[in-house]
């Protein structure tokens, strides 16, 4: 067997075994976010009477749209990871377009969470710098991506 054909032949083998692992993995994702759905909207169903209850004030609304929202986050979170996956299954290639939107809709969800009144002014300048450093990358790779086009 030459150079070129077992070249060729390996080739093959990795091309097929990364279609195997990426089909895969999007089939995990879509499990996962089934999941979370389910998750999400059965802690919806099952706790609306008790957070009706138990909601005294504003603060305690505030902590319950919180984390409604944070779940709904992670839902998208889920979504976006699938996305990357599918496109880099048709395009063969990673879109850093995608993968900061990924990241800014973590880093965004953790700030959803965070409770101000105990964070650090020191932490909040740093969130306040990821927050500025993502969305500044995502307008050049959007800005650099239509001029490329």
């Amino acid at each position: 067997m030459s150079t070129a054909s077992t070249h060729h032949v390996l080739s093959r083998v990795g091309e097929r075994f990364q279609a195997v692992v990426v089909g895969l993995v999007q089939i995990l994702l879509m499990i996962i976010i089934a999941l979370a759905l389910f998750e999400l909207m059965w802690l919806l169903v099952t706790r609306i009477t008790e957070f009706v209850a138990q909601t005294r004030d504003v603060p305690h609304l505030q902590r319950a749209v919180q984390n409604a929202f944070a779940g709904v986050l992670l839902v998208m979170l889920g979504l976006e990871l699938l996305e990357s996956v599918r496109t880099f299954q048709m395009e063969h290639r990673v879109r850093l377009e995608m993968i900061v939107l990924v990241a800014i809709i973590a880093v965004g969800r953790h700030i959803i969470q965070l409770d101000f009144e105990h964070v650090s002014g020191p932490m909040l300048g740093g969130i306040a710098a990821l927050v500025l450093a993502l969305t500044a990358g995502y307008w050049l790779v959007k800005v650099t991506g239509q001029r490329a086009r």
